[in-house]
């Protein structure tokens, strides 16, 4: 059984395109083509299933056209509109070494400060604008945290720990 800490959301199928089962993929992480992997994780009903990648094509930096096995028609497909996309942990730590991951696999670490303490764990990353924000899971409230590499002191992969010092009174912002 595939677990929630064992992957990371990289995207999203839109919707069926053409006829013969291809899926629009919109995507935050392009892991799935830099690493070799042979299939991608849906989340259908609460379960995570795998499903093996036939072939897919690039339209974009953010989208691909992507066939998986077994959905031939654009009537399977259809089933698979608006299904979240994950990808396994350890596939994407299994990176040629010095390959930079992106914000997206970050999602599900803790973040520690080095004053605070722990502040929560982190939910999502929004990268709609140019400074990447941790959205953070913080005594019942979303707490939003710069992203950036000056603040983080460690990483730390096994346990899924980011340690930052963050500069005083940034915390107090998000009250």
């Amino acid at each position: 059984m595939i677990r929630k800490e064992d992957v990371y959301k990289i995207g999203i199928f839109n919707k069926p395109h053409g006829i013969h089962g291809e899926l629009q993929f919109t995507f935050t992480d392009d892991v799935f083509d830099r690493v070799e992997a042979d299939c991608l994780i849906c989340l259908l009903d609460g379960i995570f299933v795998p499903f093996f990648i036939e072939e897919y094509r690039f339209r974009s930096d953010t989208t691909a056209l992507m066939k998986l096995e077994d959905i031939d028609t654009a009537e399977q497909a259809r089933a698979f509109t608006n299904v979240e996309v994950y990808f396994p942990l350890k596939l994407a730590e299994a990176a040629e070494p010095g390959e930079r991951l992106t914000w997206s696999y970050f999602t599900g670490f803790r973040i520690e400060e080095t004053h605070y303490g722990h502040l929560g764990e982190v939910t999502d990353v929004d990268t709609s604008t140019p400074n990447p924000l941790f959205v953070i899971s913080h005594q019942g409230k979303e707490l939003l945290i710069p992203a950036q590499e000056d603040f983080i002191v460690g990483i730390d992969q096994k346990h899924r720990v980011i340690t930052v010092s963050l500069p005083e009174g940034l915390l107090d912002i998000n009250s």
